[in-house]
């Protein structure tokens, strides 16, 4: 059964792409002929479709086209794209970055009252601090991970370990831990990060962040 099941979804697919074509084709039928009819030697495309996906599934390169596309994806949940752009950290340094943002629109609590007028700059941290520190790391550069397990470590994991590059999986068996990868680099974007591992912290209203050294 799990043989036949991608093989008649592929069928499937194809009667719904060539229905319009189908349709069209009856409705050409009706029209008036302006000539004799010939008929035409080649096999009908629909059946040529099905009988190059059956060729596939009796050969087992349809399985063996799903097997690759699972495979691909169990890869890319595994082993994200890397952030590209960032260097290694040569030379410790430490900047702050403020988090406050610019309403863009009034912000109204349940009952409908106006609780920040749209122009309004705000800091998130003048409402909550945070409630962990944040540690951005190479997962591929052994001596990154075990700068990061160390902080782990060192702060009862009140740290949110982030990679940039290498497998979560890999680590979070490793350490039975939970580890996060910042997708798209988005995270060190927003921050201006440059280079790893970089910690992040909070400073009063402000996020510290340190590049740390190894």
């Amino acid at each position: 059964m799990g043989a036949g099941l991608p093989f008649a979804a592929a069928a499937l697919a194809v009667a719904i792409a060539f229905s319009g074509a189908a349709h069209a084709q009856a409705d050409a039928s009706k029209a008036e002929r302006a000539g004799p009819v010939y008929h035409i030697g080649e096999p009908d495309m629909l059946e040529e479709i099905a009988r190059k996906l059956k060729d596939m599934q009796d050969s087992g390169r349809m399985q063996q086209k799903i097997d690759e596309a699972i495979e691909r994806s169990k890869k890319s949940a595994q082993y994200p794209r890397k952030v590209e752009g960032l260097g290694t950290v040569k030379k410790a340094r430490t900047y702050y970055f403020d988090p406050s943002v610019v309403a863009s629109r009034d912000v109204k609590d349940h009952q409908g009252k106006v609780i920040v007028k749209a122009g309004t700059k705000v800091n998130p941290l003048d409402y909550m601090g945070m409630g962990e520190w944040l540690v951005f790391f190479d997962g591929t550069n052994e001596a990154q991970v075990k700068l990061a397990e160390e902080l782990g470590k060192k702060y009862e994991w009140m740290i949110k370990p982030i990679l940039v590059n290498g497998g979560p999986m890999d680590l979070m068996r490793r350490w039975k831990k939970r580890v996060y990868f910042d997708q798209g680099g988005s995270m060190v974007k927003r921050l201006g990060i440059e280079n790893v591992p970089a910690l992040v912290t909070q400073d009063g209203k402000r996020l510290r962040i340190d590049e740390l050294e190894q």
